[in-house]
């Protein structure tokens, strides 16, 4: 007998108690900066424990404009914007050289706690996307240079083959050039925390930029 989804969907629970601790979130005290509260937030969720708390969905746009969402992995985020990197002729990488403007969305259950940024997107300098690759780990270097992302794949076999060579060569040539890997920055037009509440008060803060400078509003849950 198979799984029954929609038993299994009413057996679960959001924001289980006895796992998890909601905090309170006062708007009023709220720095004046995404970026700082961003910051102060990533923070809380490492040290609760947050299992990959620096991953996020990345929505993009193909050019005829349907949506597409995926998840990968935060590289940083100061006063240029929220970083992340993949080829240039990837998926999306094609879909972000079309329509350069993306979501992300943070999602840690552990405080129940989300982030949602929007705004455009633009491709650092290439020395800056091979500073950071060489920056990270063995394979981190070997699956960039194993390359042909989102691509048809013939077979497991054919993948293992080309992901032993690329392995062999990033250790043996630890600042291998991947001319295609490319870093993104996401320069924020708006900033979204959301703070869950057990009795479905949720807070919701959101930071517009202006050209005055960056706006706060409350919003409906």
């Amino acid at each position: 007998m198979g799984t029954d989804l929609h038993e299994l969907l009413r057996s679960l629970r959001v924001w289980d108690p006895e796992v998890t601790a909601l905090p309170a979130f006062d708007p009023a005290t709220a720095p004046a900066t995404p970026l700082d509260l961003f910051t102060s937030w990533f923070a809380e969720a490492v040290a609760a424990g947050q299992t990959e708390p620096h991953t996020m969905s990345l929505a993009t746009a193909d050019a005829e404009g349907r949506p597409d969402v995926r998840t990968v992995m935060l590289h940083g985020a100061d006063t240029d914007g929220w970083s992340f990197a993949t080829h240039a002729d990837s998926r999306k990488g094609g879909q972000l050289a079309a329509r350069p403007y993306a979501a992300l969305g943070f999602y840690w259950p552990a405080l129940g706690r989300q982030v949602r940024v929007r705004g455009p997107v633009t491709a650092a300098p290439s020395e800056e996307g091979q500073a950071d690759l060489h920056a990270r780990s063995t394979g981190a270097l070997a699956a960039a240079l194993t390359g042909r992302q989102s691509r048809v794949l013939g077979s497991l076999e054919e993948l293992a083959e080309v992901s032993q060579a690329a392995w062999e060569r990033a250790r043996r040539e630890p600042a291998a050039p991947v001319p295609t890997w490319t870093l993104y920055r996401l320069r924020p037009d708006e900033v979204e925390f959301f703070q869950g509440d057990e009795r479905r008060r949720h807070v919701r803060l959101v930071h517009r930029r202006t050209d005055q400078g960056w706006v706060q509003e409350l919003l409906w849950p």
